[in-house]
């Protein structure tokens, strides 16, 4: 089974893979969201976030459904 880290990497993928398709740059995620574009780019690059920001950042671009 993968460890913490190799789940923080697929959920920070999963969701950079997200904005890209929707041509969502962090800089408008984060006005998008009321955050600042250094913390979204810090949490994305690290994969450290919580299921509630991944939930936020994902309705914020519009995405009502995601597949596995």
């Amino acid at each position: 089974m993968p460890d913490q880290t190799d789940w923080e990497a697929k959920a920070a993928n999963i969701l950079k893979a997200e904005l890209k398709r929707k041509g969502v740059t962090y800089a408008q995620l984060a006005e998008m969201i009321g955050d600042k574009e250094p913390n979204v780019r810090n949490k994305l690059s690290r994969g450290k976030f919580s299921a509630a920001f991944m939930f936020q950042a994902l309705d914020a671009v519009g995405i009502s459904e995601l597949r596995l």
